[in-house]
């Protein structure tokens, strides 16, 4: 990847996740991929600062510099110390005038409520579980099983086990109950798609690229109440659903698949008004893709699925990063001008 001239030397601010309440260990690693991306994207002729959040106090942290002179490439996923805060990072940054990376707050709020985003994919036609939310176990009214029991404002499969997958009227309520008195907020309940998990990866404004699908290959699982991605199969590594969950990349797919995939991740991206990047988790079952959630915020560490199908693409870590400093440029007051002058279609080959 070669930066046109008129990007070369940008200043980017890297803005990230440093909680002092976690351990050692963990802020270490954070540090070590944190700073595997600031050398990846300074090889490229960015010029970055990293800025590590380790408070909620964004306007000290932010305060010494300038919108005007900097892209900020968001990769926050919260504020220390405040519940579902992603969204209030990308306000934040709205409100100072700074032009950064990934979605709006509108989108990532928007994202991280999952009966909005079921609501919109209905509306838009997109293919989805069927679905409903409850407040109250009094209001239940559900009789398809198998289903699955999530909360309706996490993300990262918080409160999602084996145990969130259901068989019997019993079963949901206990469910319901326990995501209630764990996280005080609206129950999900869906369809369970016991099928093929794909995630996609999708980058680009207005001309929308999907890179390789990714499958998350549940054949080492007999019991279908462990063919989720749970949270232990995202983040606890002794897990056995972390160890035996493969990735698959490129998802073994026929081409009518890949184009009905295609199409069905693009329309879920614009739905929600994705930017620049983001990742859409579905599951398929007799070839037919269902969206099971959007990501307009999606983790980009190296050992993501993100990451891994840009790799497949031909793009190194560092030119994924520049590539989405580049779509983010676009939109700067100064920068965004001298770009379309110089490239309308900056290279990033």
């Amino acid at each position: 990847m070669q930066i046109d001239d008129c990007l070369s030397n940008l200043p980017v601010l890297l803005l990230f996740n440093l909680d002092p309440n976690w351990s050692a260990q963990e802020q270490e690693e954070v540090l070590n991929v944190t700073s595997q991306l600031d050398k990846e994207i300074g090889s490229l002729g960015y010029q970055t600062t990293l800025v590590p959040v380790t408070n909620s106090d964004l306007n000290s942290i932010l305060a010494q510099y300038n919108p005007l002179d900097y892209i900020v490439f968001n990769w926050c996923e919260s504020l220390p110390g405040v519940a579902h805060s992603e969204w209030l990072i990308a306000e934040y940054l709205e409100q100072r005038g700074f032009t950064f990376t990934g979605a709006s707050s509108a989108t990532i709020a928007l994202s991280q409520d999952k009966f909005r985003i079921k609501r919109l994919l209905d509306k838009s036609g997109i293919p989805t579980p069927g679905w409903h939310t409850y407040n109250s176990m009094s209001t239940v009214r559900w009789n398809r099983f198998p289903a699955i029991v999530k909360p309706s404002r996490e993300h990262c499969s918080e409160g999602i086990d084996r145990n969130a997958v259901v068989m019997t009227e019993t079963e949901l309520n206990n469910r319901i109950r326990y995501i209630r008195d764990v996280f005080h907020q609206p129950v999900l309940v869906e369809d369970f798609i016991d099928g093929r998990e794909l995630h996609v990866s999708l980058w680009e404004n207005g001309s929308i690229d999907m890179l390789p699908p990714a499958e998350m290959e549940f054949s080492l699982f007999n019991d279908e109440r462990d063919r989720i991605c749970s949270y232990e199969a995202k983040f606890v590594p002794e897990s056995e659903q972390y160890q035996k969950i493969m990735t698959v990349l490129p998802a073994p797919l026929t081409e009518d698949e890949l184009h009905d995939v295609e199409n069905v991740c693009k329309a879920a991206y614009l739905a929600a008004g994705c930017r620049d990047y983001a990742r859409i988790d579905m599951r398929m079952k007799n070839s037919v893709p269902y969206v099971i959630d959007i990501n307009p915020n999606a983790d980009l560490s190296p050992d993501t699925s993100t990451i891994a199908a840009a790799e497949f693409a031909g793009f190194t870590y560092g030119e994924f990063g520049g590539r989405i400093i580049s779509l983010a440029a676009r939109r700067h007051p100064v920068w965004g001008e001298q770009i379309d002058i110089a490239d309308p279609e900056v290279s990033t080959r």
